[in-house]
């Protein structure tokens, strides 16, 4: 998150501001920040003398912020504003003193249209001190203009290239005729970015990088072919990512958050979805598909025309030569699978119903040749699940076959253990 740029888009500074740091955040979903309760607050002069306690109302004051932050945080929408527009449920189960630390935990519901509900939790090492569903407000600040973008003076930008309010251009950066960059992005210093490319809202290029050159193609001819790239990327240093080729359909994609690592790179006519992680220069070869919430690690490699299932984990050094199956760590030179990697899909909110189904999955075809492991599952009602169904999917259309070969040691440990 760019915290910054994001408390630009609260009205509210001190004393009215009431949130001090975010110390966890999953984009769209959820985020906790705290507010350290100091006894020079200026409400404590009147709340009340003698037995200074923090106003409930500012305790959903300070909820609200929060909410803010999580809703704006991807820095998309730069004229927009939020309100609370209601609270519901509100109990307060506990008093808030000077000295108290406030963690504040604010998770998104439903939304419809300019309105967003969210869940709301305050606690004070550990206990809970209040809680509420807000209903906040989404309006467009019809007498706040968005910043123009600024552009250093030793940048050199073509002048037919669009660039969005509020995006930053550092010196020494380059940007071609045919670019456009979307609002509140960051283009570093020394960057490259050229071609038919297109870079979504609140994206990140630091120095050095170069974004949507020509492919690493011999039968690449100069044809206009384009890189589209989604809102809330960071690419570090020297990250690489090339456009595509007419004979691979034309187009390289990139979808939103999703973090390169310094000297990543995306061959032509590669297709990466949301919220994966790349390593350390981990390389795509041409036509490769990586799939939602992937993360491949450092100085990995994946061969043309392979895919990176869902939620996979391929580990550091690997080469993947086939399909890395989704949900699984992959890990290795002529890479093995060791099982499923339930510790990553805890961590993205998978039940433990689902983990183990995917468990119970994998261990079979951990123990028996791919077309009698996928009978098994497909006979077992006890599996049935979206997961296990996207699992054996994913295996039935692989062009390349999938890795299943197996690891040396016993397969309860590998399964099991890591």
């Amino acid at each position: 998150m760019n915290i910054p740029l994001v408390l630009e888009r609260l009205s509210h500074r001190y004393p009215s501001f009431l949130v001090d740091a975010v110390t966890a955040h999953e984009p769209g979903r959820r985020i906790v920040a705290v507010k350290n309760v100091t006894v020079s607050e200026e409400f404590f002069q009147g709340h009340f003398p003698g037995t200074p306690l923090m106003p409930g109302v500012l305790m959903i004051e300070s909820l609200s912020q929060v909410a803010t932050l999580l809703l704006f945080a991807d820095g998309e929408h730069g004229s927009e504003r939020a309100s609370l527009r209601g609270v519901d449920r509100a109990k307060f189960r506990r008093q808030v003193v000077p000295g108290d630390r406030l963690e504040l935990e604010i998770t998104i519901g439903r939304r419809r249209g300019p309105l967003a509900r969210a869940g709301a939790v305050a606690t004070v090492a550990g206990q809970l001190v209040a809680e509420a569903d807000l209903l906040l407000a989404i309006t467009r600040d019809a007498g706040r203009r968005a910043p123009e973008a600024t552009i250093d003076r030793m940048a050199v930008v073509h002048p037919k290239a669009r660039i969005g309010a509020g995006t930053i251009v550092g010196p020494y950066a380059t940007i071609g005729e045919h670019v456009v960059i979307g609002r509140d992005c960051t283009v570093g210093a020394s960057s490259v970015v050229d071609g038919w490319t297109t870079i979504g809202d609140g994206t990140q290029v630091f120095p050095m990088a170069s974004i949507g050159l020509a492919p690493q193609d011999l039968k690449y001819k100069g044809e206009p072919t384009r890189l589209v790239i989604g809102s809330g990327n960071i690419f570090r240093e020297f990250v690489t990512i090339h456009r595509g080729t007419a004979g691979g359909g034309g187009v390289t994609s990139i979808g939103d958050h999703n973090l390169f690592m310094a000297y990543a790179h995306v061959a032509h006519d590669c297709h990466v979805g949301s919220h994966t992680i790349f390593g350390n220069a981990a390389t795509l070869g041409g036509h490769v598909t990586v799939e939602d919430y992937a993360t491949i690690s450092a100085y990995s490699g994946v061969h043309q025309f392979c895919r990176v299932g869902r939620h996979a984990f391929v580990g550091g050094y690997t080469v993947v030569t086939r399909d890395a199956l989704p949900f699984a760590k992959t890990v290795g030179n002529r890479a093995r699978i060791y099982g499923l990697n339930p510790i990553g899909l805890a961590r993205r909110g998978f039940s433990t119903e689902t983990i183990n189904k995917l468990r119970r999955a994998y261990r079979q075809l951990l123990q028996h040749n791919t077309s009698r492991a996928v009978e098994i599952i497909e006979r077992d009602r006890s599996l049935a699940a979206p997961e296990v169904t996207y699992l054996l999917e994913f295996i039935a259309t692989a062009k390349r076959g999938v890795i299943l070969r197996r690891p040396g040691r016993r397969v309860d440990d590998t399964v099991e253990g890591e």
